[in-house]
């Protein structure tokens, strides 16, 4: 089964999609319809069923804005990055609201410290 690469470019008011493979160009309106614009293009053009069409790399672009996939790219890289700071922060919340209950601390300070509801605190210190 091949794959295929499109190009998906953004001119006025419509998304045009081009196939290089099949030297073929097709649009969408909604950026959310391109790729199955495209798979119906290449089912229609290859006469083959549309559910053996899959596609590859896909390139959008954008005239007169920043590259696109560079940047979609940063984004995902940062949201995955932020991801594991946010679960790393909550293991170490968890693991301090225990410690500094098994040292006695009332469960209204270690709230206040962690800056958090007494009840939050309390599920902490019971996670």
């Amino acid at each position: 089964m091949t794959s295929y690469d499109i190009t998906i470019t953004r001119e006025g008011k419509w998304w045009m999609v081009k196939i290089p493979a099949l030297d073929g160009l097709t649009q969408a309106r909604r950026l959310a319809d391109a790729e199955q614009m495209a798979k119906e293009y290449i089912a229609v053009t290859l006469d083959v069923p549309l559910s053996t069409v899959t596609l590859g790399h896909v390139a959008i672009s954008v005239p007169g804005t920043a590259d696109v996939e560079s940047s979609l790219a940063e984004i995902t890289a940062l949201r995955t990055q932020a991801e594991e700071a946010e679960a790393t922060a909550a293991k170490l919340v968890r693991t301090l609201a225990s410690d500094m209950a098994t040292a006695g601390v009332p469960v209204r300070d270690i709230g206040q410290m962690l800056g958090v509801s007494f009840q939050r605190a309390s599920q902490l210190v019971n996670a």
